[in-house]
């Protein structure tokens, strides 16, 4: 008889990019393929970050473990009370693991970040949808409030969000905490996407001047858009020391420490890049008015619902019709590939996301003329 892999993890939902990706056609097209699945971006480190990462990889030491916690020096360099992780999943995990467990719930926003979804079920952590208010697109305070009960011990926030772009205002999430505190639960801030806020230099929130902080909120972090080192897999978390200590014993089981060599290259990044980086991010915002321009293309049914950092989020003509069918008609008639709805959570067949980092501006009106065209071949219906 063979054995049986964990009820709970076979439950979880097929990882959604690689399900996505196997859409693409195999055979050749005589246009180019449009690839706005993965939150990737197109170019690569500095040229300055490969330089130190080759000398890196030259040293002895940096084929050894770090503390589990990460390099000292990266620790210091980025705040205190924090702990290194192997990418900001790595550290959603963790941090879920350490709040919650079978029989505890979380508040998450929908359409929420598929993995989020993925780890809680896998750990039979209940979710509560959480929806987002009708005028702002974003989370609904008061009905948040009507669902935080005695078994929830989170509730989690991404801002800028992943899918649809939108980037929360500091009042809008103070409130959020306020509600978190009052109730003793965790507000987990999953800030990966900061760096491309429209006015990056600018705080995102003002939680951190309240000296209580450590015993509410909990950020999460990732060096992988900032510096693009998506493939070294490198994030943080900042909490309280009890937090910590439980993500730490956590991560030791997982992975001992986030990559050695990983660390080095976000410490380098931490010191030397800030000007590159900032850079990166007017191209980002460059992308960004482009798409919101390709979407005012006449005879155009696709709506665009919110965008921002990489993401957009679009409402698709084809009322009745799955979005999974959408998207998959998009590959493989029109050379497209975006992400269903469906993937972010309940009531979402009516949407697609675009994650538009790995796609140049001059692109963004072929973009459109092929949402155009999907219509033609099909026809559509608002």
């Amino acid at each position: 008889m063979p054995f049986r892999v964990n009820r709970a993890v076979a439950a979880v939902r097929v990882a959604p990019i690689a399900e996505a990706q196997a859409w693409i056609p195999t055979a050749s097209s005589q246009r180019r393929f449009i690839n706005l699945c993965q939150a990737v971006p197109s170019y690569p480190p500095a040229a300055a970050m490969m330089e130190a990462i080759a000398a890196a990889a030259m040293r002895p030491d940096t084929g050894f473990y770090t503390p589990v916690r990460g390099l000292p020096e990266l620790r210091q360099a980025l705040a205190d009370d924090v702990a290194i992780t192997a990418g900001c999943n790595q550290a959603f995990c963790a941090v879920l693991s350490a709040l919650a467990g079978p029989g505890d719930n979380v508040l998450l926003p929908v359409p929420w970040y598929f993995n989020h979804q993925m780890w809680l079920d896998s750990q039979r952590i209940a979710i509560h949808p959480l929806p987002l208010a009708a005028d702002t697109g974003w989370p609904d305070l008061e009905a948040a409030k009507a669902l935080v009960d005695k078994d929830t011990r989170a509730i989690v926030l991404v801002t800028p969000n992943n899918p649809t772009g939108a980037v929360y205002g500091a009042r809008h999430i103070a409130r959020f905490y306020d509600l978190a505190k009052s109730h003793g639960v965790a507000l987990v801030l999953d800030e990966t996407y900061k760096d491309f806020r429209p006015v990056p230099s600018e705080p995102a929130h003002e939680l951190f001047s309240d000296p209580n902080w450590r015993e509410t909120l909990v950020q999460l972090y990732s060096f992988s858009k900032a510096f693009a080192l998506t493939g070294y897999r490198v994030g943080s978390v900042i909490g309280g020391a009890e937090l910590l200590a439980a993500v730490e014993k956590i991560v030791d089981c997982m992975a001992i420490c986030a990559p050695h060599i990983a660390q080095q290259a976000a410490l380098y990044g931490l010191r030397h890049l800030t000007g590159w980086k900032r850079d990166k991010a007017g191209q980002m915002e460059a992308r960004l008015r482009a798409l919101t321009e390709a979407f005012a293309t006449p005879g155009l049914d696709y709506r665009l619902v919110s965008a921002g950092a990489y993401f957009a989020y679009v409402r698709h003509p084809f009322a009745g019709e799955p979005a999974e069918s959408v998207a998959r008609r998009l590959a493989g008639e029109h050379d497209m590939l975006v992400l269903p709805g469906s993937m972010f959570g309940p009531d979402q067949e009516r949407y697609l996301r675009l994650a538009f980092a790995n796609v140049d501006a001059d692109l963004m009106p072929e973009m459109a003329e092929r949402f155009v065209e999907s219509q033609s071949a099909l026809g559509s219906g608002q």
